[in-house]
């Protein structure tokens, strides 16, 4: 491993002064090659798919590991749109000239090499490859093994088209040991590693959070929440509830708690529970909801729970602060909603829930580098520091001092 990693840490510094010219162009190549082998990716997903059938996965992890020629497509177009971005690299990002004369310029420059580690979803493979040789870096992937011919079949293809440019196809890699012994040896490797992002299950993030030497950035858990506010347009919440938990359960932007105000219960409660009904949403309430509606009691383990299903807890609460209150502590600092045609409330309400993404009337569904128009993200980080939210180019640089000088001493 330390030899591989010797190697990509020498060609991180080749990709790093590549020219926006010359990386818009290969990345459109990338889209491009990933149209034309569409079948052969399909084909390879295919054998993911049948582990998975054998392996009994639930219905939502299989629609997160499954690949149609429709969303290979989406995958190329996803590429075309990171080649369309502003370049990150060489941004000037602030600058002044001191008292003696020193001309200080702040500029962006690449990371360097980035690990990234994921499950499922092998459009990620494409998705954190772009975006890291977009903004100059070098990146090594470590999908799961639920999808390990779909990732390889992809990243064969992006390296081919590099090697055609004359560019080193270890520029994007997958990890050469993807053993659990390989990973906590990467993990460690801070020598030839600049970055790690982690984005799958809590098991995932929390071995590597606690084990890696190498500055992590987390996508940890999606636990969001909807909050429906005794000022929600009734219409509007319904709509909205419904899409943040039953468009895609399985995503980490998914609803996972319904928080209801205390007056607007009675009469938001038995619509939204026939609507739910007719998704096949199962559903579990505190004690006060299952008064209003005929639902399983939630226990206090639902309210910290991740479902990634097609399931929700709903809480009855007094008003906008204990709400707050609610999702600041169960929360996982990921997407958080607000419906209310109140601004002041809107207003303390995004201002005081501690999170990356606070929405007023607007589905979490809405939390992705894509539909923020970044392209596409590398994961959508729970962390203060040093990114936040969906994670696009600008967040895969850091930034060097320039200092020219004209014999200037101390």
């Amino acid at each position: 491993m330390q030899q591989f990693l010797e190697q990509s840490k020498k060609i991180s510094r080749e990709i790093a002064t590549l020219s926006g010219e010359v990386k818009n162009k290969v990345l459109n190549e990338m889209a491009d090659a990933l149209i034309e082998h569409s079948d052969f990716i399909v084909h390879n997903n295919s054998k993911d798919m049948q582990a998975a059938e054998q392996e009994n996965l639930s219905l939502d992890l299989k629609d997160r590991l499954l690949l149609t020629n429709d969303r290979v497509k989406a995958m190329a177009n996803a590429i075309r749109q990171i080649a369309s971005l502003k370049e990150p690299v060489g941004r000037t990002l602030d600058g002044w000239v001191t008292e003696n004369g020193l001309n200080i310029q702040k500029v962006s420059i690449p990371i360097g090499v980035i690990g990234i580690i994921y499950e499922s979803r092998p459009n990620v493979t494409s998705d954190t490859a772009a975006l890291c040789f977009k903004s100059g870096n070098v990146c090594i992937l470590k999908g799961g093994k639920e999808a390990q011919h779909s990732n390889k079949a992809i990243a064969d293809i992006l390296r081919n088209v590099l090697a055609v440019n004359k560019l080193p196809e270890q520029a994007i890699s997958l990890l050469p040991n993807s053993t659990r012994q390989g990973v906590a040896e990467f993990i460690k490797q801070d020598k030839y590693v600049d970055l790690l992002v982690p984005r799958g299950g809590e098991a995932l993030i929390k071995f590597i959070s606690q084990n890696a030497t190498i500055p992590v950035v987390k996508h940890d858990k999606g636990l969001c929440h909807t909050y429906i506010d005794k000022f929600a347009d009734g219409k509007k919440a319904i709509e909205i509830a419904i899409n943040a938990k039953c468009q895609r359960p399985g995503v980490c932007n998914s609803m996972e708690t319904l928080l209801v105000h205390k007056d607007v219960a009675n009469y938001v409660l038995p619509p939204l529970h026939e609507n739910f009904m007719s998704k096949n949403t199962q559903l579990r309430g505190c004690e006060e909801t299952v008064e209003y509606i005929d639902i399983p009691l939630a226990t206090q383990e639902d309210f910290d729970t991740e479902y990634l299903a097609n399931i929700l807890s709903i809480k009855v609460v007094k008003d906008v602060s204990d709400a707050i209150s609610h999702i600041n502590k169960h929360g996982s600092g990921h997407s958080e909603c607000i419906i209310s045609e109140n601004y002041s409330v809107v207003n303390k309400f995004l201002n005081e829930v501690d999170a990356a993404c606070v929405y007023a009337n607007a589905s979490t569904r809405f939390t992705d580098g894509g539909a923020f128009g970044l392209g596409a993200e590398v994961g959508i980080s729970t962390n203060k520091l040093h990114s936040r939210g969906p994670m696009g180019i600008n967040d895969l640089t850091t930034f060097k001092y320039k200092i020219y000088g004209n014999g200037q001493i101390r």
